[in-house]
């Protein structure tokens, strides 16, 4: 039996991709800091994130998603879906936790829906604008939903809500503090272009094709830090290479929040940690919200960043290689603009939303006592 003088024990649960984890690791340095016993419940496909979860127990859960057609991935998805449930169960029977907090990724599932059936409190943290799929799996019971945005599609009225904002890596709190880089004389007007897995695709295609456009005095006061996929990577280079320009390509940048902070315009997908990260670390963005994203839900994360002034969002179907070079040509013309889109994603920001979050969990798990 825990007693009131034992710390407090905390499942976080993440699964799926940065988007998800991010926070959830944030929170999870939070909550350290207040001498909380973490416990991380994951699957085994962001094993490369367990150094974000430092000083945390880590476990695997045993999950799967029922997207696939196919009656015999149905039925292998079925099996660990139940093994997820089962390793739930021995898992909140052994730590007992106070409270499961949920980031979304189906991983999620089990861990969440076997603390209900027990009765151990539960919350969810959204980030997108849309309720995810996992998170609503789960609405029902759940004692309070806390969002990045202070509107959230998909809640049906829940009547626990929090606007507690995304929280954000140690590293993206580190860059805000960096100031807006100077611009103009000698110094190179660099500009940061990524989307993940699903966007640099479109992105190493559209952005070389719009510095084609554009004259050759305007190139050359560009500098190119740009992610691509493996396969783009030769012709995407040699394109660049072709204009003369200062490009630099990675297909993942371990230091990205640093990249956000050296750069004048970012160009990118609007998933939520993304808008978050803008939005704190304050620097103007060209939004391309991914057209495959369920529910839109990259269209309305973008949206909020937009209606503040620190970003400019332009569909996929729409971004012509014409319409991005009259986009970098009007901004390289008025870097004023530039200064103003920065200042505006800053407002928009919420550095401390780990701290909000975290907060929300003293309450949760003092009430449940």
């Amino acid at each position: 039996m825990q007693s009131e003088s034992d710390p407090k024990r905390v499942f976080v649960a993440a699964g799926g991709t940065g988007g998800h984890v991010f926070p959830a690791a944030a929170l999870t340095a939070e909550l350290l800091k207040r001498d909380y016993l973490v416990h991380w419940l994951t699957d085994d496909r962001v094993s490369s994130y367990d150094e974000a979860f430092l000083g945390a127990r880590i476990h695997r859960v045993s999950s799967a998603t029922f997207a696939r057609k196919s009656p015999v991935a149905l039925a292998r998805g079925a099996i660990q879906l139940l093994t997820g449930f089962y390793e739930s169960r021995q898992l909140i029977k052994r730590y007992q936790p106070d409270l499961i907090v949920g980031f979304g990724g189906y991983p999620t599932f089990p861990p969440l829906y076997m603390g209900q059936k027990l009765g151990v409190p539960t919350c969810i943290h959204e980030q997108n604008a849309v309720l995810g799929r996992a998170n609503k799996a789960v609405l029902k019971n759940i004692h309070a939903v806390a969002m990045s945005l202070p509107q959230t599609r998909g809640l049906d009225g829940h009547a626990r809500t929090i606007h507690t904002g995304n929280p954000v890596r140690p590293e993206v709190i580190e860059a805000a503090d960096r100031p807006y880089p100077t611009m103009g004389g000698h110094l190179p007007f660099r500009l940061l272009v990524f989307g993940g897995s699903q966007g640099a695709q479109f992105l190493s295609e559209v952005v070389p094709a719009a510095f084609e456009l554009l004259p050759e005095d305007k190139r050359n006061l560009v500098s190119v830090v740009q992610q691509c996929r493996p396969e783009n990577l030769s012709t995407t280079l040699a394109r660049y290479r072709a204009l003369g320009m200062s490009i630099e390509l990675e297909t993942f940048f371990e230091d990205l929040p640093q990249r956000m902070a050296e750069s004048h315009l970012v160009i990118s997908r609007a998933g939520a940690s993304t808008v978050s990260e803008l939005a704190v670390i304050g620097r103007p963005a060209i939004l391309i919200p991914y057209p495959g994203a369920l529910d839109h839900d990259q269209r309305l994360n973008a949206e909020g960043l937009a209606e503040a002034g620190g970003a400019w969002i332009r569909e996929q179907a729409d971004l012509t290689p014409e319409r991005l070079a009259g986009d970098l040509s009007a901004l390289l013309d008025e870097p004023e603009k530039l200064w103003t889109a920065a200042s505006a994603a800053k407002s928009a920001g919420y550095p401390d939303a780990a701290v909000r979050l975290a907060d929300l969990v003293d309450e949760l798990t003092h009430n449940s006592n």
